[in-house]
């Protein structure tokens, strides 16, 4: 017996990307942030419309919307690179841990608190 279909049906990912397997650029990583930059986007397909969408509200990183929109993360990629070559979409890279101050700085700073206690 043949396991029930979805409901939404299936759409390989190939048919998504228009047959491509790689992004036009390659500077998207899990922790990249991307946001809409709110231009009308009725011509899309309907893919990179929810996608639209979904960044419409906000910063939100490429694994966000990998899972949001319940793809995998190279036809997120791809998407994603039309449409910031379109203008669509906006990114930027992800903001950088803050480094450690050192230990020797840590050490003097409880020095001189104990000192004034």
């Amino acid at each position: 017996m043949t396991p029930p279909r979805e409901k939404r049906g299936l759409v390989r990912p190939y048919v998504v990307t228009e047959g491509r397997s790689h992004p036009s650029r390659n500077t998207f990583d899990l922790l990249t942030l991307v946001t809409s930059t709110g231009q009308d986007g009725s011509a899309l397909n309907p893919e990179k419309r929810r996608l639209v969408t979904l960044c419409a509200g906000g910063a939100l990183s490429v694994a966000e919307v990998g899972a949001w929109l319940e793809l995998p993360l190279s036809v997120v990629k791809v998407l994603l690179a039309d449409l910031t070559d379109s203008g669509h979409i906006r990114s930027r890279p992800p903001i950088p841990p803050v480094e450690l101050p050192e230990v020797h700085l840590l050490q003097e700073v409880l020095n001189g608190l104990r000192a004034r206690l």
